[in-house]
């Protein structure tokens, strides 16, 4: 088959810049490995616009003119945006199958004569929400079970036979390569010592929803509280290609922050790691932090750290609440710096690596290869589908109401993944709790709760409209 795969994150020859690109690879070179012809339309960056190959059978075409770096990859000309539609029109004239990765391309006529698949890659940026709104395809992959929750208290909300469309396709992580790995070419990249230093990896991009001020936060408690003057906190720069103004005034509030911690010695931006090398990154750290708000779809860095044998203390957001069951993950209240420091502590001083229960569930629920024979499944078997009907629901007192599945009850009060912030509900708090099926306005009245105490947790997103055609438990 011909299959057109289209990308708004740029690509490059040899460099992965994330989650997103790492699976839309392994996806590609996996269907050019079965016979059939990939080409892959991506995003181009100055300098970088020549035709490159992934694989005999997967070509990578970085020539559409959306914005970069990110965000607003859309803020561009309207001829720009011609040129978009143009440049995707001809590479979909042969194809026999298209598939759209993170759900991105806001040009849905498109894809019209081509049977259709989307996946959605987060739950955050605005491109990603609208494209899943503007979803037609034969099917939309979701990447947890968190997601499929999101995107039907959301989009199905208004398109009921969407959920029939869904096809979760956990990620799936390659334990050949991501396992314990002895550190060696990786000193070299990294100014540090293993055997003199503990070692604290936050492998991730530079967004403040990743959880950087929270590390360092936790560096300050483990180097002035607990003793650990040998402490490095390992840290990756982001591309040059990809810096804005708003990155450098992060790294700026970043810098300012170590200094005044009194941090500078323990703190290391490094460059961003080879793939190959990514092994032997995390299996180098004692620990990895990943304490931010950002509302995950994933988040791969986690497992593949525990893969490689480094415990991961993890903030307990998004799909970090059901990847793995919580005796076998370190997880903590996001925002509880001393919790996450005491974990840490103990961790570096009973020198724990990640369990063999903790390895063996991974590898038996993400495996790469069936992510990799799932979405040649999906993909290969697309046909052409129909659209969806938009059906506008009506809410009245009678119509239940629920948490949000992005929502969820803890000592601090009800936490919403999304505005990364804990709240008391009161009773109506309470009474979701404890009937799960939902509360209608009626029964709220009914309980002493009024009608513009409910309708302002519902217009804050704490709580939305509970029935077949919203929400499929």
């Amino acid at each position: 088959m011909r299959i057109t795969m289209f990308s708004i994150n740029p690509l490059y020859p040899n460099v992965i810049t994330g989650g997103a690109s790492k699976h839309l690879r392994s996806v590609a070179i996996h269907l050019g490995e079965l016979g059939h012809h990939v080409r892959i339309m991506c995003t181009r960056i100055e300098g970088s616009d020549t035709r490159f190959l992934w694989h005999p059978n997967v070509e990578v075409h970085p020539v559409l003119p959306f914005k970069q770096p990110f965000p607003q990859p859309y803020a561009i000309s309207g001829h720009d945006m011609a040129q978009v539609v143009q440049l995707m029109g001809d590479a979909l004239h042969d194809a026999d199958r298209f598939y759209v990765h993170d759900g991105e391309l806001l040009f849905p006529f498109l894809s019209e004569r081509v049977p259709t698949v989307v996946s959605l890659r987060d739950n955050v940026y605005p491109e990603t929400l609208h494209g899943g709104f503007l979803f037609r395809g034969h099917r939309l992959i979701l990447i947890s079970e968190y997601s499929r929750k999101f995107v039907l208290a959301t989009m199905g909300r208004f398109f009921p036979a969407l959920r029939e469309r869904i096809v979760v396709i956990h990620n799936g992580i390659d334990w050949d390569t991501f396992r314990p790995t002895p550190p060696r070419d990786i000193l070299s990249v990294i100014p540090v010592d293993p055997t003199k230093h503990k070692i604290v990896i936050h492998p991730h991009r530079p967004e403040e929803s990743k959880g950087l001020l929270q590390t360092i936060a936790v560096a300050d408690l483990l180097v002035h509280r607990c003793g650990w003057d040998t402490l490095r906190v390992l840290a990756p720069k982001w591309l040059e290609s990809q810096n804005t103004p708003e990155l450098l005034d992060f790294y700026a509030r970043v810098q300012a922050d170590i200094d005044r911690r009194g941090l500078t010695e323990h703190v290391i931006f490094h460059d961003w790691v080879p793939s190959a090398l990514m092994p032997e990154y995390y299996a180098m750290g004692d620990v990895s932090l990943s304490l931010g708000s950002f509302a995950e779809t994933f988040g791969n860095s986690v497992y593949e750290s525990l893969g490689c044998g480094t415990p991961a203390v993890v903030a307990r957001v998004t799909t970090h609440r059901e990847l793995l069951p919580p005796d076998l993950i370190d997880t903590v209240d996001y925002a509880d710096t001393e919790a996450a420091a005491a974990l840490v502590d103990d961790i570096l001083r009973t020198g724990r690596r990640t369990s063999q229960a903790t390895l063996d569930y991974l590898r038996t629920h993400y495996g790469v290869q069936r992510q990799l024979d799932a979405y040649a499944n999906v993909i290969l078997n697309a046909e052409h589908s129909t659209p969806l009907i938009y059906r506008h629901p009506v809410l009245n007192d009678d119509t239940p109401f629920r948490l949000a599945p992005w929502c969820v009850p803890s000592v601090r009060g009800v936490y919403h993944d999304f505005n990364a912030t804990y709240a008391d509900m009161g009773a109506l708090g309470r009474l979701l709790i404890a009937q799960r099926a939902g509360i209608s306005r009626r029964q709220a009245r009914e309980s002493g709760i009024a009608a513009a105490e409910f309708d302002h947790w519902f217009e804050a997103g704490y709580i939305v409209p509970n029935s077949d055609a919203f929400i499929d438990e």
